[in-house]
């Protein structure tokens, strides 16, 4: 809750903090504290607005409580084990379950927790009690209802910077292991998931990979990728309820992937005799077929291309060049992702008609790859079946490769993290312009322009 104050609920008596609130109308008949004065302990203002906060927290979470009681959906129940938690938070202490004190606290932890709970009023001293001295049952939440929790609140930090279309996938492939298991073991309580549940799920994916019918398995990054979603459900969401040293009944189980599929090259006579042809992308919108000329000499991600801004096109530099960057909406695959490009040949030409960047397709990379992968088979513009869109970026490091281009600036240029020291920025941009020279399709000035005509 946002203070409408900066010192809302706080008042001070001879020179000590006390947190004031009145209970608020909706749950006065169930809470019949009236008017809720508690000592805050404290002569200092910036530490009473800490536990002021906590407080407020954990009364909140209380009255929620008193208001949902018994939905038991996480989104809307906020239980008094949370509440707990957060009530002795502002007490300056850390919640600890009593069997977990019983065996580890000193004696005068234990007193002091007790002396302070019954120094409140006795109206309050239930709440108190089970706050401070861990007499609260922790919620016990049903996998689903976990999940929900961890894409609400345990995961925001993961989430911050994606684009709604990167958050969406991010969930589509964690709930997709969520209800994978599910349909196997069941809605279990998070508490009640045991190593025989993790091998259970193992095996499953085991008889996927390896059919008794013979038939082709699934990939075996599939099973990893469920497995290991789910190994940090389980390990995070306990983390959060302050487990985090429970045993976690999906660790150490994985698929050995020796199954590698590498992704042909175009070669240098493809590109130039089928792709740069008048004819071969009539079939595209203008977009699209924009997008697929920028990519052949800039070696980018068709993602990264598709979801790039106005103002990372840089077109009336001396060496125009295009910025690779995160925005606060969109996420990159990884810090080394972020680059600059030198823009030469036909992807040079491409951009001057896409001085915007390429809105139709921004966050829709699913949508392109669809359209691309389509229309590429149709037109016969794969030279093999093992062929993708992404033959362009693996033929664009080949080519540097046999260029003799310096083994950092191809780390530079295609986005790689690169684990030899860095020396300066990677070159002007001059000179990587220089360097892609080498190795550009030749291509008739206006041949792009030409194409729309």
């Amino acid at each position: 809750m946002a203070m409408k104050r900066l010192n809302q609920f706080l008042q001070n008596r001879n020179g000590r903090w006390h947190y004031v609130r009145r209970v608020p109308e909706n749950v006065a008949q169930i809470d019949q504290r009236g008017m809720i004065r508690t000592s805050l302990r404290t002569c200092s203002l910036e530490l009473a607005r800490k536990r002021r906060d906590a407080m407020v927290e954990a009364d909140n979470a209380y009255w929620s409580t008193l208001i949902e009681s018994g939905t038991g959906v996480a989104e809307q129940v906020v239980s008094r084990y949370r509440a707990s938690k957060e009530r002795a938070m502002a007490r300056g202490y850390i919640y600890t379950p009593v069997d977990q004190l019983a065996q580890t606290a000193q004696l005068t932890d234990i007193l002091s927790r007790l002396t302070d709970a019954l120094r409140v009023p006795a109206r309050d001293q239930k709440e108190e009690v089970e706050a401070l001295l861990g007499g609260t049952t922790p919620q016990k939440l049903k996998v689903s209802d976990a999940f929900d929790l961890y894409c609400k609140e345990i995961a925001v930090g993961d989430l911050h910077g994606k684009s709604s279309k990167q958050k969406k996938d991010w969930e589509k492939v964690k709930r997709r292991a969520v209800n994978n298991f599910i349909s196997l073991c069941g809605d279990l309580h998070m508490d009640e998931i045991s190593r025989k549940h993790g091998r259970e799920f193992y095996n499953w994916w085991g008889k996927r990979l390896n059919p008794d019918d013979g038939s082709k398995g699934l990939h075996p990054n599939s099973a990893n990728r469920d497995i290991g979603n789910l190994r940090k459900l389980f390990r995070e969401y306990w983390l959060y309820e302050g487990d985090e040293k429970r045993d976690n009944p999906f660790n150490n189980l994985r698929y050995s992937d020796n199954i590698y599929k590498e992704i042909p090259v175009f070669t240098d006579d493809w590109i130039r005799t089928r792709i740069l042809t008048k004819q071969a992308l009539s079939s595209l919108n203008k977009e699209a077929t924009l997008l697929v000329y920028a990519l052949i000499e800039t070696g980018c991600r068709p993602s990264e291309l598709a979801n790039i801004r106005a103002e990372h096109i840089h077109l009336n530099e001396s060496a125009p060049y295009l910025e690779i960057k995160p925005t606060q909406e969109r996420q990159l695959k990884s810090r080394s992702a972020m680059r600059e490009i030198p823009l030469v040949g036909v992807s040079l030409q491409a951009m001057k008609l896409s001085p915007s960047g390429f809105p139709r397709y921004r966050d829709k990379g699913n949508s392109l790859s669809v359209l691309l992968l389509k229309t590429f088979r149709k037109q016969g513009l794969f030279p093999t079946e093992d062929h993708r869109i992404y033959s362009f970026r693996h033929s664009f490091e080949k080519r540097m490769l046999e260029a003799g281009i310096d083994y950092d600036l191809r780390c530079t240029l295609m986005g790689h993290s690169n684990s030899r020291p860095s020396y300066g920025d990677g070159g002007s941009m001059e000179y990587r312009r220089n360097e892609l020279l080498k190795i550009a399709h030749p291509v008739k000035d206006g041949f792009i322009q030409s194409l729309f005509a």
